[in-house]
């Protein structure tokens, strides 16, 4: 992996939490557009959520993500 910002090659990993109300601890990736409810909450009901993983550059702390795997 190398870093799309400065091309550093050395990574942590980590993760990005979420504090909602309907929280597994960390955040996670919906697939298609985003559309509210009746009370503004994403509709969230029926689509395919991935666990998100976050990575950050040692060099420069840009932090790269991607949706690895259905949760």
């Amino acid at each position: 992996m190398r870093c799309g910002q400065c091309g550093g090659e050395e990574f942590e990993p980590g993760f990005v939490e979420d504090g909602g109300d309907h929280s597994k601890g960390f955040a996670q990736w919906v697939q298609g557009a985003l559309e509210r409810g009746v009370f503004g909450g994403a509709r969230r009901f029926g689509r395919t959520r991935w666990e998100i993983e976050a990575w950050r550059c040692t060099a420069c702390t840009h932090l790269e993500l991607f949706a690895r795997r259905p949760s």
